[in-house]
């Protein structure tokens, strides 16, 4: 080979390892799901992977796309999410959908900004994520602040159903991403709301991986607090309820202002009678939506022994995060990264399972108008008590338990 000949062959190559990496166009669309389904978040993991592993399927029905998915467990850690993000990648996702936890989304969507692929969040409400400018990015979640400003409000129509005034609460919340954003959104907020007669007397924050909350609820209990503000996750909801009970701390109930935990399948079968009359106010599914009785009848094909209720947040939103990719895919007609960004950011599904407005997502890539429910522990079921349009059943405050 003559010198020219070498100098332009090497320029070539050069050239070529400096273009991004591109997929070779597949009639398929692959979709990389990351969520918790080991760790101490695995049992709402694996609740989201049911509303994941029905979606190929009615999406198939519903808009003729085929999809592939490609699932992987981060572990419940968040280091473990960033690199399962980049193998994804790597392996060839188009799409990544994931992962429930605000940090494990903070670090994939760092992984998916940094390699041009867009990311759909199912789940994660710590406001930050979507405030970066990422071009890549979506949320169909709530932020901390829409959950809380919700679930405020809810309270508020909580007492007056049930002709209650508490004048006390002390507030108990996970110190991890999710539930220090929460802590924020709730000092802001909760002094705005004159129409809640209630103040926070002490405020305890725990690690949602704790063993134990002997000392927390010890000390919440000698506030003598009428109720328990909660913002919890799952493991740590179920020891703290039974140690409750354990130091017979029996206030007038345990109100979370919107997190996981309370309605989940597991707190249920842990707990039983001692799950009664928790409540969450919570971004939930519309049980009367036509498209909840389409994927309510896949979910009971694939998951005979099983209801939906008990994972419609988790498996509603994952459903639709996947939803969202398959109409930008049938709209783009491209898997190519930027295109398949650009469809995702013109989305406007009003089709939908959960409540609140067509899916649209603004300029940060956030979706604005989802709506929230008060969902009570009754008769070992999470139902809807308010807002009174909803509500399957009227709310019960205080608890019965209350002082007993």
């Amino acid at each position: 080979m003559k010198r020219r000949q070498f100098n332009q062959a090497l320029a070539a190559t050069a050239a070529l390892a400096a273009v991004p990496y591109v997929r070779a166009q597949s009639p398929k669309l692959k979709i990389g799901v990351i969520l918790p389904k080991s760790g101490y978040l695995s049992f709402i993991g694996q609740s989201c992977q049911k509303g994941a592993d029905l979606a190929p399927g009615v999406i198939k029905d519903m808009l003729g796309v085929d999809i592939e998915l490609m699932n992987a467990d981060f572990e419940s850690n968040v280091d473990t999410a960033r690199t399962r993000a980049e193998r994804l990648i790597q392996e060839g996702a188009n799409v990544l959908v994931g992962p429930f936890d605000s940090g494990a989304a903070a670090a994939i969507a760092q992984v998916a900004e940094q390699r041009g692929v867009p990311f759909v969040i199912n789940i994660a409400a710590a406001p930050q994520i979507t405030e970066q400018g990422y071009k890549y990015v979506f949320r169909n979640f709530q932020t901390a602040i829409d959950i809380v400003r919700n679930g405020l409000d809810l309270i508020g129509e909580l007492f007056q159903a049930t002709n209650t005034v508490p004048r006390t609460a002390v507030y108990m919340h996970v110190n991890d991403t999710f539930g220090q954003a929460m802590t924020k959104g709730i000092g802001a907020m909760l002094p705005r709301r004159t129409q809640l007669p209630f103040k926070i007397v002490d405020t305890i924050s725990y690690d949602p991986a704790a063993k134990d909350l002997t000392v927390e609820v010890s000390k919440a209990k000698a506030t003598n607090a009428d109720f328990l503000l909660l913002v919890c996750r799952l493991n740590d909801a179920i020891i703290l309820r039974r140690e409750m009970v354990k130091q017979r701390w029996n206030p007038m109930g345990i109100v979370s202002p919107g997190s996981p935990g309370m309605y989940e399948e597991q707190y249920f079968k842990a707990l039983g009678k001692l799950s009664e009359h928790s409540i969450s106010n919570v971004p939930w599914y519309n049980p009367n939506a036509k498209l909840t009785k389409v994927v309510e009848k896949a979910f009971l094909k694939q998951n005979p022994k099983d209801k939906l209720v008990f994972h419609g947040l988790n498996a509603g939103f994952t459903f639709e995060a996947i939803l969202i990719a398959a109409d930008a895919y049938k709209r783009a007609k491209s898997t190519d990264p930027k295109t398949l960004a650009d469809a995702i950011r013109q989305t406007n599904i009003t089709e939908k399972m959960t409540l609140g407005g067509p899916i649209k997502f603004n300029e940060k890539g956030q979706v604005e108008g989802i709506g929230s429910a008060c969902v009570q522990n009754l008769n070992l079921t999470p139902t809807v008590v308010l807002p009174a349009s909803a509500a399957t059943a009227k709310p019960v405050f205080p608890a019965p338990y209350y002082k007993k």
